[in-house]
């Protein structure tokens, strides 16, 4: 049938306004491929189609009229579309959606198809308007969106997963040695005791016990890195809470009262054996200035962050006469001052926090520059 025969066409639809509607005029010359089927008839057939929808599947009008829209269908369509298709028309309600269908030739094409009921002034169905539009490379560079973003997400997710291996190795293996210098410098320890009970001098004792409260300094500091199966950041407040607790305690009666004013504050772990020892040795010099009127006593331990790179540690004492830093030995001055360099540190010796005698330490959050 020629195209200007397809004027016949709109007879057999019984539209009110004939032939000559300019409606159905400009559905036949429309550049977009168009079809009207009717559910009044078993397997709601094509009964008009439009010389644009035969150019786009390279159908005859013969081979169209009749049958039902599913000829359009192929290997690879999506049943999920299909289905959706079916329940709209089964519901009698539009649907838009962009399907795989195949030309006469068997070349798939990517059809957004646009489908609604046709009703008369009564709501009756009369039939389903369908207009197709061929958004094949649309929806190619679609497609190859997401599968250039597949690629991307699963090269990232193995290189991820593939990092997070090494880290795990690099952890257990960090563990693994923490552990052993851990258990190392506890054997140190034992030693240092052993060496200080055969000690008869006084001198040689407190040397040794100086030396020994520094191994378990460090000791501590592997303790907790390993406890907190983090090797990379130095948790500074928690090890000064347990260990000036512990040493509190150990150090016996009059008890030594403990102020704790700690912000939370991580460093490198590069830092964790220096701090360490600086704190430990403050709080040690702190307690023994506390106990040394034979009266309870208490000091107060704070930690604060100056800026973005910087935080206080102060000790201070219970605001009597005497300042802390009579408590000082001219060694544990040196071992201080020697820390400090390593750290990049500032020490503010016999400084006041409110009435208190204070010693503060400004110390680098960070490793600095090598060389700085």
């Amino acid at each position: 049938m020629e195209a200007r025969d397809a004027w016949k066409l709109t007879d057999r639809l019984q539209a009110p306004s004939g032939k000559g509607d300019p409606f159905a005029a400009a559905v036949r010359a429309t550049r977009m491929p168009m079809v009207v089927t009717d559910p009044g008839q078993p397997d709601n057939p094509i009964v008009f189609v439009n010389d644009a929808f035969l150019q786009l599947t390279g159908y005859e009008r013969h081979q169209v009229i009749g049958r039902n829209c599913r000829f359009l269908q192929g290997p690879d369509t999506d049943q999920a579309a299909v289905s959706a298709i079916r329940a709209a028309v089964e519901s009698k309600t539009d649907i838009a959606i962009d399907i795989l269908n195949y030309r006469r030739d068997g070349t798939p094409f990517w059809n957004a198809l646009y489908l609604s009921p046709v009703t008369d002034d009564d709501g009756e169905l009369l039939f389903f308007f369908a207009s197709q539009l061929d958004v094949t490379q649309r929806k190619r560079a679609e497609l190859d969106v997401i599968e250039e973003r597949d690629r991307v997400e699963a090269a990232v997710a193995e290189r991820t997963q593939e990092l997070e291996v090494a880290l795990q190795a690099r952890t257990d293996l960090l563990h693994e040695v923490d552990h052993r210098v851990k258990n190392n410098l506890q054997l140190i320890s034992a030693l240092v005791l052993i060496e200080r009970r055969k000690a008869t001098d006084a001198a040689t004792k407190a040397t040794l016990t100086t030396l020994r409260e520094r191994v378990e300094a460090l000791s501590a500091v592997h303790r907790l890195l390993y406890r907190n199966d983090n090797v990379v950041r130095f948790d500074v407040a928690g090890f000064i809470r347990e260990f000036a607790a512990e040493a509190a305690q150990a150090r016996g009666k009059p008890p030594v009262g403990l102020k704790l004013d700690l912000d939370s504050i991580s460093v490198a772990a590069a830092f964790a054996a220096p701090v360490a020892l600086m704190a430990s040795e403050l709080v040690r010099i702190a307690i023994t200035h506390a106990l040394a009127s034979g009266t309870e006593r208490y000091i107060s331990l704070s930690i604060k962050p100056t800026s973005d790179a910087l935080y206080r540690f102060c000790i201070a004492d219970d605001g009597t006469a005497e300042g802390i830093i009579t408590s000082i030995e001219p060694d544990q001055k040196s071992f201080i001052e020697l820390l400090a360099t390593q750290l990049h540190a500032k020490v503010h010796w016999n400084g006041y926090v409110g009435p208190s005698h204070s010693i503060c330490v400004d110390l680098p959050i960070d490793e600095p520059p090598r060389g700085g």
